[in-house]
């Protein structure tokens, strides 16, 4: 368990511009009319269409082998996988699932449970004719609790669930356990069913729980709607600071745009910032201060804290800052007239690391800028609800950009590919170089950038082994059209 870390104390001195001469380019650049047409043009069609009910599916078996728990950690994306194998070892076990447990994350220390994220009725109707899932055990059960596994070692728990078992494994561990004794739990259950070598039925399963059993509640739905609803059509909710510059740009090209928006996923927390050991302009203050956060957390296991910060730039394994996203956008094509949604966790720094993109994009907007107070009220300091709303508005947006890989990026990169939806990929071998470069011109900066980007706009690619199967859904989940 990961000990909580207080820092009151001055930790870093808000970093100055560290691309200065392509940051003063970007800021008066005018993006060609074709490269705006070309990069808001929707995706054509790949080929390929969801492909997850098949004539030979098996029915719902009459009687279940008894009861299956499963108790979840990590983030919203990380449980949201976890649901999905959830269902598929229940799947495998013809057991019955009790809905899932999500564990309180120790960094965002959200309780919400699975009841208050997902509509649990929806969840248990899309699945009925698969799986059996109740809502909480019978009385006879009761006993089977989080509190009852936490205070000793018990026979009906499963905790060696190895990551990627196979449906084997299960089994040969599992069912045994669930027969003597009515119900098995399993915890930790994070990553711990494999991808490859397994039935097709099951594979189109988890397909279908990730992206038709899992509906967010209706609160959720609504925040988010609003907020999609306000970013196509802002009605004149134009920040003051971006007005006159808005009237100056705007063209026919921009008209045909209007009601277009994109999604930056700005993922740079500060336990981001300080696992990857990078510099990030905020002086020896921060230095020390990520140096002790990663000492607190992790106990200095850091892998990245062996290379110099130009070596892991070099390769391509520095969070791209608020500053050199903006870079990359601009590069790409989007301007200071481009609705820009910013979907993020507590950004490491805040509005003061925020301040330079804020002027490339003065019309970006987030939760706090778009909703009143007591729209957010339900949601409001509830890491695993915010970051709900911010999935739905990210999966309706026209395009979707994460400024690094993770949790997050991975999961709106498979459900968008499932839908066919533009999400540009950074490319991270790329950009880490060519920002070490401090005396690249704006031409070749951006040359560099369409060039390195042009196949990583949401073109589909199949899983390989060992990938997963909810980042790339084709071809497991997928059939040619």
């Amino acid at each position: 368990m990961r000990q909580p870390y207080n820092y009151n104390h001055q930790e870093w001195n808000a970093p100055k511009p560290r691309h200065l001469s392509l940051l003063e380019v970007a800021l008066h650049w005018k993006t060609p009319i074709k490269q705006l047409f070309d990069l808001w043009s929707p995706l054509p069609n790949q080929g390929w269409k969801p492909c997850i009910d098949s004539a030979d599916t098996p029915s719902l078996p009459e009687r279940s082998q008894g009861y299956i728990q499963v108790f979840l950690d990590g983030g919203l994306n990380q449980q949201r996988m976890g649901i999905c194998d959830a269902v598929a070892v229940a799947k495998i076990l013809n057991a019955t699932l009790v809905i899932p447990h999500l564990e309180v994350n120790p960094v965002w220390q959200d309780s919400s449970s699975f009841t208050d994220i997902f509509d649990v009725d929806h969840f248990i109707n899309v699945l009925r004719d698969e799986v059996s899932i109740v809502k909480e055990l019978p009385t006879e059960y009761s006993w089977s609790s989080r509190e009852y596994y936490a205070t000793g070692i018990r026979a009906t728990r499963i905790k060696t669930a190895p990551v990627h078992a196979s449906a084997d494994w299960y089994l040969e561990n599992v069912l045994p356990v669930m027969q003597s004794y009515g119900i098995a739990a399993i915890s930790p259950f994070s990553h711990r069913l494999a991808f490859d070598k397994l039935p097709v039925e099951i594979q189109h399963l988890r397909c279908k729980v990730n992206f038709e059993a899992l509906a967010f509640v209706p609160r959720i739905r609504l925040i988010g709607e609003t907020l999609v609803n306000r970013l196509r059509d802002p009605s004149g909710k134009l920040q003051a600071s971006g007005t006159a510059v808005l009237r100056e740009r705007t063209d026919d090209t921009e008209k045909e745009r209007a009601g277009k928006f994109v999604v930056l996923h700005l993922r740079f927390d500060k336990d981001m910032a300080a696992h990857s050991a990078c510099d990030f302009g905020g002086g020896k203050a921060e230095k020390l201060a990520l140096a002790k956060y990663r000492q607190v957390l992790w106990q200095g296991r850091v892998l990245n804290s062996q290379f110099t910060d130009h070596e892991l730039r070099n390769q391509g394994r520095c969070p791209l800052t608020p500053e050199e996203i903006g870079l990359l956008l601009t590069a790409l094509g989007f301007n200071n007239n481009t609705h820009l949604y910013l979907a993020s966790h507590k950004v490491y720094g805040g509005e003061a690391r925020i301040s330079t993109l804020r002027t490339m994009f003065p019309l970006m907007e987030d939760k706090k800028s778009l909703a009143s107070a007591i729209e957010l009220a339900e949601v409001e300091g509830k890491a695993s609800l915010m970051a709900a709303v911010d999935y739905y508005v990210s999966l309706k947006s026209d395009i979707f950009i994460s400024a690094s890989p993770g949790n997050m990026h991975n999961a709106l990169l498979g459900h968008r590919a499932y839908l066919n939806l533009k999400t540009i990929r950074p490319n991270m071998l790329l950009l880490g170089p060519l920002f070490l470069n401090k005396t690249i011109e704006w031409s070749e900066f951006q040359h560099a950038v369409i060039n390195g980007h042009k196949n990583r706009q949401g073109q589909m690619r199949l899983r390989k082994e060992k990938q997963s199967i909810y980042t790339y859904p084709a071809p497991d989940c997928m059939c040619r059209a």
